[in-house]
């Protein structure tokens, strides 16, 4: 009968089916036990979204069971959101912020930023939406929350006394957007420096706490919002949305050049409005070309529209409906390829909420 350290030295070398490296590299094996036949492996996944549970647990019991075919193993899974330290100059304590992104307008990013936080909510991370389409919020509206934020006074690291903003929040969903300052009808008419003030509040003066995921809806293009969140925040990385026709891709390939300007790590492609009238398709096609992850397509579907018209973007994930796996699918594979960047590149330090 294998030690505890040999079972561990045996799951160690067993591969994860997302990113096909091992278990012991990536650090998943949180530890052993073993007493006569009975075995226990407790492994931490990278997410709650985590999307191979029955086939990594499969995998496990197979390699446990070819070792030693007496043992009785019991896995134990727990979720352990990683990320890189995303505080930045803003102290954030919040493990991974999204960015989500498009290079032209009326591909349904804002759609997509609000389902994927509705999405990663679902599976029981702890999340939260920043609008930083300040310009047109229409988060607001899409959640269903109104109201202004309330303000209290806190002190800083420093021992200084600030004034900060308490999120929105929307059925758990914490939210912070120009819409909750403004008038619904009321234009918002900018020069970049006050855009740049108004993003670093919502960032620095917001108490989000403990955050596994902070999805960030930019704004359309490639402006001065991407530039800022680059200097202000340590991003895990950017989610381009697109529809599937060819003009709409000539401006993704554009907000992928920007974010690799400002070393925003590219999570991938997600094909927005996918069938019918826009085609499909085109999206992973363009994502093979130019060898970045496809994050998964988004049905063209009239309850989509029905949801966030009448702002139950919440109950869109809840609920069954045409278009909840399919945002649900893109929800795990942004989570995971959040993961995998990480991974990849674990320069920095890095955070750990359990």
């Amino acid at each position: 009968m294998p030690t505890a350290e040999q079972l561990q030295t045996l799951v160690s070398n067993v591969t994860e089916p997302f990113t096909g490296r091992s278990l012991g590299e990536l650090g998943m094996i949180r530890d052993t036990f073993v007493n006569g036949t009975d075995a226990r492996v407790r492994i931490s996944l990278p997410t709650p979204a985590y999307p191979s549970q029955k086939e990594l647990e499969e995998r496990l019991r197979e390699r446990i069971k070819m070792a030693a075919a007496e043992l009785e193993p019991r896995i134990e899974l727990h979720s352990t959101v990683r990320g890189k330290n995303t505080g930045g100059r803003v102290g954030l304590n919040v493990a991974n912020v999204i960015a989500v992104g498009s290079g032209k307008g009326g591909v349904g990013k804002s759609t997509v930023a609000a389902s994927l936080a509705c999405g990663l909510h679902s599976f029981g991370c702890r999340v939260g939406l920043m609008d930083a389409d300040v310009y047109g919020p229409s988060i607001p509206h899409m959640m269903n929350a109104e109201g202004r934020p309330a303000a209290e006074e806190s002190t800083d690291a420093q021992g200084n006394r600030v004034m900060r903003m308490e999120p929105i929040d929307a059925g758990g969903v914490k939210l912070m957007s120009m819409g909750f300052f403004i008038d619904p009808a009321q234009s918002v008419v900018w020069r970049g420096p006050m855009l740049h003030k108004a993003l670093t509040q919502f960032l620095s003066d917001t108490q989000w706490g403990e955050l596994d995921y902070l999805i960030i809806d930019l704004p359309p293009g490639t402006g001065d919002v991407s530039l800022t969140l680059s200097q202000q925040v340590g991003l895990a990385g950017a989610v381009v949305v697109c529809t599937p026709q060819q003009v709409a891709l000539l401006d993704a390939v554009k907000a992928v050049d920007m974010y690799q300007k400002v070393n925003v790590p590219i999570l991938g492609f997600v094909e927005n409005m996918s069938g019918d009238i826009f085609g499909r398709g085109g999206v992973q096609q363009a994502a093979e070309q130019m060898k970045l992850p496809f994050l998964g397509e988004i049905p063209l579907n009239a309850c989509i529209r029905e949801y966030a018209d009448s702002g139950r973007m919440l109950q869109l994930l809840m609920e069954e409906n045409p278009a909840r796996d399919g945002i649900r699918d893109v929800c795990q594979n942004v989570a995971m390829q959040v993961f995998s960047e990480l991974v990849r590149s674990p320069s920095g330090p890095t955070l750990e909420i359990l």
